[in-house]
């Protein structure tokens, strides 16, 4: 059964991007193979991104994966759905570029990534908004956060409205705090 997960990491204030809504602050983050737990948080994250069975992001995250990988085919083998409104330059891959202005096409594109995921976990990259108004509609299921040692003091939140969530797990990851909550449905 396909689960959707908002896998992604955070600064320490609870931002996902800079105020230019670059990553890079995220890749400076030192880390050293021998940090506590640092190789099986790096295989665990690389095991749910192979994973994964579809993927959902925003314009601006499609945008700076675009950006740096410097027009190379989608680094992705599962479907991606980019929400946007903008015509956003295409590379080689399965990419599915949609609008969602209403809770109903939301709803509509969940259940396409559902079954394209085929039993699968359907990623939420990012942003805030897109994971926080699917955990509105009840069909976020867990957060699971690599907390950065830097704090940004603004930016892209990382949920970007009103979430419930359970503790399920926090752990040490290198330099990384690494927590796991479910989704609480109300």
């Amino acid at each position: 059964m396909s689960r959707t997960v908002y896998e992604t990491a955070t600064s320490l204030d609870g931002f996902i991007a800079d105020q230019d809504n670059s990553l890079e602050w995220l890749f400076a983050v030192e880390s050293e193979p021998e940090d506590e737990g640092h190789g099986e948080a790096l295989a665990r994250t690389e095991e749910f991104i192979r994973g994964a069975g579809a993927i959902v992001m925003g314009a601006t995250t499609y945008e700076w994966i675009h950006e740096h990988e410097g027009g190379k085919p989608w680094p992705y083998e599962a479907p991606t759905w980019v929400l946007t409104h903008r015509d956003l330059p295409r590379v080689e891959g399965d990419l599915r570029f949609a609008g969602a202005d209403s809770d109903q096409e939301l709803r509509d594109l969940h259940a396409d990534m559902v079954r394209a995921a085929d039993g699968r976990d359907v990623w939420v990259v990012g942003g805030g908004r897109i994971a926080a108004n699917l955990a509105r509609l009840g069909l976020l299921d867990e957060v699971s956060v690599s907390v950065a040692p830097v704090s940004l003091g603004g930016g892209a939140p990382l949920l970007d409205g009103r979430v419930r969530l359970k503790p399920l797990e926090a752990k040490l990851a290198g330099p990384f705090a690494r927590l796991r909550y479910a989704v609480v449905r109300d």
